[in-house]
C-alpha cells in the first residue's frame, strides 16, 4: 500500500506532467514543471536538499542544451539556414518526394553525430527555411525533423543525452554499442521513413516546389559557424569514445564559436542571447526534481523487483514487455524523467543485455507517439512556434500511433535477436 505522502507525490507529478503535455490556458511547459517541483517542496513531500540534488543531476544536460541552442541561434542569424535551404531545393530539382528524402537523410546524420536535440534545435529552422524558399507546405518536412530526432537517437551513445542517463557509469564501448544497436537503428530509421512517407504521400503529391532559388551568399562568419558545428560533432564523438560527459564540451564549443563570430562581426552578444529559448532549462530542471520526488516513493525498488521476476520467467519476454511499457511511460511522463528512473532500475541489478537494450530503444524511440514524449520533440515544438507553425497534441498523436508502433516493435525484436547471437 502506498502511503499518503507517496500518493500525494504521484498526484503532484501527474498534474505537473499533464500541464506540460496539455498546456492549459497556454501556460508554458516550463511553468508547469517548475510549479510541480515547488509544490513537492512546499507541501513537505520532498526535502529542499533532495530537490536541489535533483536540479544538480541535470547540470550536464543544461550545459549541453545551452551549447546547442547557442550554435543554432548563431547559425540562424548568420544565414547558414537560408544557404542550406537553397542548397536542398537545388538538389531536390522540383520534386517534393526528393526534398522529403533529403531532409530525412540530413536529419539522420545530424541526429547521429550531434544528438536528437541538435536536430530539433538546429535542423528544424533550416527545414522551415528550405520549404519557405521553395514555396512548399512545410509540415510534412517538419514532421521528418521530429520523428527522425528520436528514430536515429541510438545510432551512437552521443545521439541522445538520455543514453548517458540510462547507462550512467556502465556505457558499452563504442564498438560494442555499434554491434548491439547498429542493426536495430537501421530498422528504426528505415521503418520510420517508410511509415512517414506513406502517411505524407497525399500532401507531398499535391505539393509543388521551385526547381531552384537564388542561393544567398554565405559570409565568412556563416562559414565559421558551420565549422563550429562540425567541431562540436568531432568533440562529441571523441567524448563518446572516451566515455566522457557531453555537456561541458558542447557548451565550450558553443561559447568559443559565438565569441569568434561576434568578434569578427564586432557585435554585441545580446541579440544572440535574446534569441535562445531559455525556458527549456527550467523545464528540464523541474522534471529532474519531479523524478527525485517519485524516487522517494520507492518506485525504483518496486520496478527493479518486477523486472527481475520477469527476467527469471523469460529474458526475451521481459525485454519486449518492458520495452512496450517504458514507451508508454515516456509518452505519459517524457523520456527524460523515465530515462532517469529506468537508469536507476538498471543500476540495481545485473539484467541481461537484451533487456537493457530494449529499455534503451524504448526510451529513445518510444517517445515518437506524442508531442511531449521527448525533450527533442518539445524543442522541435518550440522551434515551430518561433516560425508561427502550430501542431496540436492530438494531430501529432494520430500520426505517432501510425508511425511509431511498427518501428518500435521491430527494432526491439531485432535488438533481442542480435544480442542473442553475440552474447
Amino acid at each position: 500500500m502506498l502511503s499518503d505522502s507517496a500518493i500525494a507525490t504521484w498526484g503532484v507529478a501527474a498534474v505537473a506532467t499533464a500541464g506540460v503535455i496539455i498546456r492549459p490556458w497556454r501556460i508554458p511547459e516550463a511553468a508547469w514543471a517548475v510549479l510541480g517541483a515547488v509544490a513537492l517542496v512546499g507541501l513537505g513531500l520532498l526535502p529542499w536538499t533532495d530537490a536541489l540534488r535533483g536540479v544538480q543531476k541535470g547540470l550536464d544536460v543544461y550545459l549541453f542544451l545551452t551549447g546547442m541552442m547557442l550554435l543554432a541561434e548563431l547559425a540562424r542569424q548568420e544565414g547558414l539556414f537560408d544557404w542550406l535551404a537553397a542548397l536542398a531545393v537545388e538538389h531536390a530539382r522540383g520534386s517534393p518526394q526528393r526534398l522529403f528524402a533529403l531532409v530525412y537523410i540530413v536529419g539522420t546524420v545530424v541526429t547521429g553525430l550531434l544528438s536528437n536535440d541538435a536536430t530539433a534545435v538546429v535542423l528544424t529552422p533550416a527545414v522551415y527555411a528550405a520549404t519557405r524558399a521553395a514555396g512548399a507546405k512545410p509540415l510534412p518536412y517538419l514532421f521528418v525533423c521530429a520523428f527522425i530526432a528520436n528514430a536515429a537517437s541510438f545510432v551512437l551513445p552521443i545521439s541522445n543525452p538520455a543514453n548517458l542517463v540510462i547507462f550512467d557509469g556502465r556505457m558499452p564501448q563504442l564498438l560494442s554499442w555499434l554491434t548491439q544497436f547498429g542493426p536495430p537503428s537501421v530498422v528504426s530509421i528505415g521503418i520510420t521513413y517508410l511509415m512517414l512517407r506513406l502517411t505524407q504521400q497525399k500532401p507531398l503529391r499535391r505539393d509543388k516546389i521551385a526547381r531552384e532559388i537564388a542561393r544567398p551568399r554565405l559570409r565568412a562568419t556563416g562559414r565559421m559557424t558551420a565549422y563550429g558545428i562540425g567541431a562540436t560533432a568531432v568533440a562529441l564523438l571523441l567524448c563518446s569514445a572516451f566515455d566522457l560527459q557531453l555537456g561541458l564540451p558542447t557548451f565550450i564549443c558553443g561559447c568559443v564559436t559565438a565569441a569568434i563570430v561576434l568578434a569578427l562581426n564586432r557585435r554585441s552578444p545580446w541579440p544572440v542571447l535574446r534569441g535562445i529559448s531559455w525556458g527549456v532549462l527550467p523545464l528540464v530542471a523541474g522534471l529532474f526534481v519531479l523524478v527525485e520526488g517519485l524516487d522517494s516513493t520507492g518506485v525504483v525498488a518496486a520496478l527493479s523487483g518486477a523486472l527481475s521476476r520477469a527476467v527469471d520467467n523469460s529474458p526475451a519476454g521481459a525485454a519486449l514487455g518492458a520495452g512496450m511499457l517504458i514507451a508508454i511511460a515516456c509518452n505519459l511522463m517524457n523520456n527524460l524523467p523515465v530515462g532517469l528512473i529506468v537508469g536507476s532500475v538498471v543500476a540495481t541489478g545485473q539484467f541481461p543485455p537484451e533487456v537493457t537494450g530494449a529499455i534503451a530503444i524504448s526510451v529513445n524511440l518510444g517517445p515518437n507517439l506524442s508531442i511531449t514524449g521527448s525533450l527533442a520533440t518539445i524543442l522541435w515544438l518550440v522551434a515551430l512556434r518561433r516560425e508561427r507553425q502550430d501542431v496540436s497534441a492530438w494531430g501529432f498523436l494520430r500520426l505517432g500511433l501510425v508511425v511509431t508502433p511498427p518501428a518500435l516493435l521491430l527494432s526491439i525484436v531485432t535488438a533481442v535477436w542480435v544480442i542473442g547471437q553475440h552474447w
